[in-house]
């Protein structure tokens, strides 16, 4: 009797034992759990907030080869921070530039194009609204329209219109994946006939036949005009084209090329003349577009052409254009 008791007082010792030290293991644990955690909060707190992207704007260059204005554009970028196979370079780039998600914004120029200001100023005026910036109106004066587009592509939709546009991601999508009116363009949409590109393709025997229709002034703005989408933007460029009126001896010729920008005429005068600018005139819908940034009158342009290289080096080099050109080669 007395082995069984002192038995029974020994599993309870026991018991008790194993208790205590699951007890303490369980307390232990639990201190542990707790310590992880609070390193992990503290972690959290004391690290830099996470990194989040900036959308972006794409800066599309249409260029034969080169960009001869290169040197300007590199200082620009340092700052804090005819046929219808235009339309599809243009339909390439953007497909291409469509791939970085960050990309909301889409800005199409010229390899003979100039910034007028600064990165900062630039990146706020184009951010600053949710419209794209394309320059279009009501062609009702040159004939380029081909009844041929009929029924595709109406009449009351054909627009005109500089192809320096700058595109939010949403109609930047819609030109990429237009399978209806580009097909249309291809097709109907072709330069009349002139001496310099006879070489390529033959005189006709009646030109008068001919509607001179210059796929990428129409396309973009057709396109929008087609879908919509034109309660979507700001019908006015961003680029400043200087046309020569004058030029020409043949009066149906005058004005179809722009005037170039030499390094004489590559003035801190000419340049404020045309920051100057606060209003363009559409005379064929009799719309005077007075030009606005946040609510407010604001300059009508932020880039210009057509500018030879030696003209934007001069115009570097004397600080006109509000871009650093600090470490930039001359040679």
């Amino acid at each position: 009797m007395k082995r069984r008791n002192s038995i029974s007082k020994s599993h309870s010792r026991w018991n008790k034992k194993l208790l205590a030290v699951l007890f303490l293991s369980f307390c232990f644990g639990c201190l542990v759990l707790m310590q992880a955690r609070y390193d992990r909060i503290r972690m959290i707190i004391s690290s830099p907030p996470p990194f989040v992207q900036r959308p972006k704007i794409a800066f599309l260059f249409i260029a034969r080869n080169r960009l001869p204005l290169e040197i300007v554009w590199d200082a620009f970028f340092q700052v804090d921070w005819g046929e219808a196979s235009m339309i599809q370079a243009e339909r390439i780039l953007l497909k291409n530039a469509l791939m970085d998600s960050f990309n909301e914004r889409f800005v199409f120029l010229s390899d003979s194009c100039l910034p007028l200001y600064g990165f900062s100023y630039t990146y706020d005026y184009i951010m600053s609204t949710p419209n794209s910036f394309v320059d279009s109106f009501a062609d009702t004066k040159e004939g380029r329209y081909n009844p041929k587009m009929h029924p595709v592509i109406p009449v009351h939709n054909w627009r005109k219109g500089s192809q320096w546009v700058v595109l939010r991601r949403k109609h930047a999508e819609v030109v990429v994946e237009d399978d209806m009116v580009y097909p249309v363009f291809q097709q109907h949409c072709r330069r009349k006939s002139l001496p310099e590109f006879w070489r390529d393709h033959p005189l006709p025997a009646d030109g008068s036949k001919e509607h001179n229709c210059i796929p990428d002034e129409h396309y973009v703005q057709t396109l929008l005009a087609q879908k919509g989408l034109e309660g979507e933007i700001t019908r006015r460029t961003l680029t400043h084209t200087s046309w020569d009126l004058s030029s020409s001896k043949v009066r149906e010729r005058r004005g179809w090329h722009p005037v170039t920008y030499k390094m004489s005429d590559a003035t801190a005068e000419v340049i404020q003349s045309i920051k100057d600018i606060d209003n363009i005139n559409y005379e064929t819908e009799s719309r005077k577009e007075w030009c606005s940034s946040k609510g407010k009158p604001a300059h009508c342009f932020l880039f210009a052409r057509k500018f030879t290289r030696s003209a934007g080096l001069r115009l570097l080099n004397e600080s006109v254009l509000g871009v650093s050109n600090e470490g930039i080669d001359e040679a």
